[in-house]
């Protein structure tokens, strides 16, 4: 019994020590980083506009500041306009590389290699659109007048030597910019 006690304990002991080496490698090594470069995205530009609805975008940036190479495996847009706050238009978020653009509403995984890799830092250029589509009858000139503010989510899956992780970027969307692209000024509710 004292020497099934002493196996175990050298056993228990070797396990410990090396999961403190592996995480002792795993600090020295380094994680990988992904961040979207919310601060220098690209202007909102119109993508399509018709009577009813509009399509706006914006470039965003992500950025690989950690040491070991990184995929964005899904890539998502949430607008955050709930109808208790504005039911005056529905929106609906897209994500797609810029590089791979997609119809299907399926986001191609990327490859962002790791820091200092190469000259630069690699970085993944990812379109977010919001459509907007007018409801209650209201043409979407008449909609985006009375719009407020709203914000939207970019959210992106990330794996690499951590264990795959959800992440995400607050983008604000200034209703006075949207109504400027279409051609509307807002008004006082």
């Amino acid at each position: 019994m004292n020497c099934l006690m002493i196996i175990v304990g050298a056993v228990a002991a070797v396990v410990l020590l090396l999961a403190v080496l592996v995480k002792l490698y795993f600090c020295y090594t380094g994680l990988e980083n992904i961040v979207a470069k919310v601060d220098s995205r690209s202007a909102y530009t119109v993508d399509e506009l018709t009577e009813t609805s509009m399509t706006v975008s914006t470039v965003v940036e992500f950025v690989n500041l950690g040491k070991q190479c990184a995929v964005v495996m899904d890539c998502f847009v949430r607008p955050q306009l709930p109808y208790e706050q504005y039911d005056g238009v529905e929106m609906r978020g897209h994500a797609e590389l810029l590089s791979a653009p997609r119809e299907d509403d399926y986001f191609e995984a990327y490859i962002i290699q790791r820091k200092g890799y190469g000259k630069d830092l690699d970085r993944a250029a990812i379109k977010a659109q919001i459509k907007l589509i007018a409801r209650h009858g209201m043409t979407i000139k008449e909609a985006i007048s009375k719009m407020p503010d709203f914000n939207f989510l970019i959210i992106w899956l990330e794996a690499g030597r951590m264990e795959a992780h959800y992440r995400q970027a607050r983008i604000e969307v200034p209703a006075a910019e949207i109504a400027k692209l279409v051609g509307t000024e807002l008004v006082e509710a």
